[in-house]
């Protein structure tokens, strides 16, 4: 089934649906012929400039709530076909200088909306996650396991409820709302020096475009229990730091040879590199054309619809593994999608 057929008339609600992804789920959405689209997120800010943009669209809801607030979910459930779980705390020093506040947002709010959503006979739930699930050195990486874990195993204690959970694993989104190159940018403009932990560090990092449109695809394909690893480009931050200096300089006429770089060291909790896979996950994943697709762990089968599947790779999906794109394509992928 494809993606327009599979969300005709339906109702999506879309948990922390004012972040990027979020806000760029809704928008894809609306593209088609949705039923309604509920954005429930606790930023009125944000919510307010959403509904700026989405002036005139009649199909759209937004809801001021907590995800923490587990009779807000449920009120905000009913009725509703399909959820979106995006909602976070995703600051790796946030997270990490305010553990419980991290287990309240990404472990009790998971748990709040699989509770609401067996209340709620909802269809399909899809929890956005995150390559620091892989082996986690903090705390964002831990919270976020549990909440896998969590939706993995709600298909089997959720007794008669039809609903399936599954979960979609990426990493870093170029140009979101805290992302390295605003603050790079911001950075060169004013204080004319970018911070650096480490040049050497490797990230997997996609745009926004390709994380929306790949989710939306794993939603349509979710059997249940499975996870979803969407494949991402890798890119090297030495590099990243010398395209935003190039680009950043040229464009607001900035002496180039005047910007510093001052490498800080990985702070409480970082990586060197990122995995999207362990070992044991690939043993058992399959290989679509965009994503591999891990069986749960409970029965290592899979339960969807997959076509064109070939074995899974006998290995981890580490950022320090894969190639990353050369300069030149990193820019070209900066350029096309008006990061800078």
């Amino acid at each position: 089934m494809g993606i327009a057929e599979f969300f005709e008339n339906k109702k999506v609600l879309i948990i922390g649906g004012t972040g990027t992804v979020g806000s760029g789920i809704a928008k894809t959405l609306l593209k088609g012929n949705v039923h309604t689209v509920r954005v429930l997120s606790r930023d009125e800010y944000k919510q307010y400039i959403m509904m700026q943009e989405m002036d005139g669209i009649k199909n759209i809801r937004f809801l001021i709530g907590d995800v923490r607030d587990k009779e807000r979910i449920e009120r905000a459930m009913e009725d509703i076909d399909i959820v979106f779980h995006i909602a976070a705390m995703k600051h790796v020093p946030s997270c990490e200088y305010n553990p419980m506040e991290a287990v309240k947002t990404n472990v009790i709010g998971t748990q709040n909306v699989i509770a609401a959503a067996i209340n709620n006979d909802v269809e399909k739930v899809i929890l956005t996650s995150t390559d620091k699930t892989i082996n986690p050195t903090n705390t964002y990486g831990a919270t976020k396991l549990l909440a896998e874990r969590l939706i993995v195993s709600a298909n089997y204690y959720k007794g008669s409820s039809r609903t399936i959970f599954s979960a979609v694993r990426f990493g870093n989104i170029i140009g979101s709302r805290g992302s390295v190159i605003p603050l790079f940018k911001k950075q060169i403009i004013e204080k004319s020096e970018i911070t650096v932990t480490n040049s050497k560090m490797t990230r997997f990092m996609m745009t926004l475009s390709q994380a929306v449109d790949l989710t939306v695809e794993a939603c349509t394909k979710a059997g249940g229990g499975e996870i979803f690893v969407l494949k991402m480009p890798v890119i090297n931050l030495g590099d990243l730091v010398s395209i935003a200096i190039e680009e950043v300089s040229r464009k607001y006429n900035i002496e180039r040879e005047k910007i510093g770089i001052r490498e800080i060291g990985l702070r409480p909790g970082e990586k060197l590199y990122e995995e999207l896979m362990t070992c044991e996950e690939g043993k058992n994943a399959i290989e679509l054309e965009n994503m591999f697709v891990i069986p749960s762990i409970y029965s290592n089968e899979l339960n969807g619809d997959y076509e064109g599947v070939c074995e899974g790779r006998i290995k981890n999906y580490s950022s320090h593994d894969q190639v990353p794109l050369t300069r030149e394509e990193l820019g070209k992928l900066i350029a096309k999608n008006m990061i800078i």
